[in-house]
């Protein structure tokens, strides 16, 4: 079953990346107000003035990874007259092997792509829950279900992301307050750095629009309990399969190492969409 359609109060965070400014523009489109958080002051202006009625929506320009950024963030949306969703959106990748990745890199990643989620949950919930219809989005990945070589500190902060979105849903059952989780498959986004790309187009890997994702997320904000969906096919199959038979994935991806070590040990900037 699900819930009316009706306006709400959207905060979205890494609201400027290539999923977020997708995700802004399907729910302004129906209506929604939104709360645009980034850290280019610039672009998430651009993007405002591009949404209908601009005028309706505000730019947040915080450092999600610095605590008096979230503490701003969270000052700013205590001043709005309700909030109704968080879409933890906000995120980082780094494709290389874990032996050429430093200490500041994988707390980066483990901090943006969990810690800053959970804390911001954390955080909003006493002001969502006085929403009729408030919700969580979780953007997740189909690397948190399948351990991807190159992807490892990548994959770990969004299989913690999928623990947390399954724990928190249960803890908020009673509460009203809705937790989803929306894991897409390769996004074609600026997040994707040229070796990531040269790697999906050896490996032959598909990949979905952000205007796709961003549908399914809105999709989300209409159903009555929390879901988890995962985007795409074969990928949705690949995950039952690593469940059930791991050894199967083990094997299939084994025989991949020689491309990904040769495009993981390419020297690349690493990716943010906060």
């Amino acid at each position: 079953m699900r819930a009316q359609k009706l306006p709400r109060t959207v905060l979205l965070t890494g609201a400027n990346g290539g999923i977020g400014s997708a995700i802004a523009r399907q729910l302004a489109e129906r209506g929604d107000r939104l709360l645009l958080q980034g850290r280019d002051a610039d672009r998430l202006e651009q993007l405002r003035l591009s949404l209908p009625n601009p005028d309706r929506h505000r730019v947040l320009v915080a450092d999600l990874l610095d605590s008096a950024g979230r503490q701003r963030l969270l000052q700013w949306c205590g001043e709005e007259e309700r909030l109704d969703v968080l879409v933890n959106n906000a995120g980082v990748s780094r494709f290389a092997l874990l032996g050429d990745m430093g200490d500041e890199e994988l707390l980066r990643v483990l901090h943006t792509n969990l810690l800053v989620p959970m804390a911001l949950a954390r955080d909003l919930l006493p002001l969502l829950q006085r929403s009729a219809m408030p919700a969580v989005i979780n953007i997740g990945s189909a690397f948190g279900h399948i351990g991807h070589p190159g992807f490892t500190a990548y994959g770990a902060s969004k299989a913690g992301l999928f623990g947390f979105t399954e724990a928190l849903r249960r803890e908020c059952a009673d509460s009203g307050v809705r937790v989803h989780y929306l894991a897409p498959r390769a996004v074609d986004t600026e997040l994707n750095t040229p070796a990531v790309r040269a790697l999906n187009r050896a490996l032959r890997n598909k990949s979905d629009s952000p205007a796709s994702v961003a549908q399914r997320c809105v999709e989300l904000l209409g159903e009555r309990v929390g879901q988890r969906r995962f985007i795409g096919w074969p990928e949705r199959l690949f995950i039952k399969v690593n469940a059930l038979f791991p050894r199967v994935v083990d094997s299939a991806l084994s025989k991949k190492m020689p491309v990904i070590r040769r495009y993981a040990r390419q020297p690349e900037p690493t990716g943010d969409a906060l």
